[in-house]
């Protein structure tokens, strides 16, 4: 073979050379994209749990009183669990006497939780003021506080992790601005509300909320 042949050889095993090259590259970068996005999913589901233990074990350290602002969304996944954990430090607490006043914004679907933790002895009310839409906290005894951080904006988003800062300051103010949420109501009220306003029948909103049925017919009723 000449030369000019040997060296279109050559060319044509180098390329497929780079070609290959080339792609083991891709390969490894998609690899490598999906690997980070796994440790980011690790990362905000420990942190999310961290925040619901701070939140069971601060409670379990009150004596008097534990009041509360929080989204009460509806859980799914594994903050089924987390929420049954609360349910449990609860009804613990309340046996011991201690006060437990949630307050959950005015959204349908949170009377699940308010359905929950009233069963387990919390006085749950709701409001639409601006704080409840903005800020997430619990404070116990009025000298512990642990403030929620959402993943993202938005009195929808699920709080990413929480932050226990022993202030008795901050507890005052946040119980002050508690207090002062406007046009509160209980439970029952709201739950009265919602059946008056979509008109729905106790067996289409039990099945929607996720309470039974029976329940629901002797709290409306």
């Amino acid at each position: 073979m000449t030369i000019a042949t040997w060296l279109l050889v050559l060319e044509s095993v180098l390329l497929v050379a780079t070609i290959i090259l080339l792609i083991y590259s891709i390969r490894e970068g998609r690899q490598r994209k999906n690997l980070l996005l796994e440790i980011g999913k690790t990362t905000k589901i420990l942190t999310r749990q961290e925040y619901f233990l701070t939140v069971i074990d601060s409670m379990m350290d009150a004596n008097e009183e534990i009041i509360g602002c929080i989204t009460g969304r509806l859980p799914a996944g594994d903050d089924k669990k987390r929420v049954r954990d609360v349910i449990d430090a609860i009804e613990r607490l309340s046996k011991r006497g201690v006060r437990i006043k949630y307050l959950l914004p005015k959204f349908p679907d949170r009377l699940h939780i308010g359905h929950l933790y009233t069963k387990a002895g919390a006085e749950v009310i709701y409001s639409s003021c601006l704080m409840v839409r903005n800020i997430r906290f619990i404070t116990m005894d009025d000298r512990v506080v642990v403030i929620g951080i959402p993943e993202s904006v938005g009195e929808r988003e699920a709080t990413k992790k929480g932050y226990r800062i022993p202030s008795e300051g901050l507890a005052m103010i946040l119980k002050d601005y508690f207090k002062q949420c406007e046009k509160q109501i209980s439970y029952i009220e709201y739950l009265r509300e919602v059946i008056h306003q979509t008109g729905a029948t106790p067996k289409i909103l039990a099945h929607e909320l996720q309470i039974d049925e029976e329940e629901l017919e002797r709290l409306a009723g």
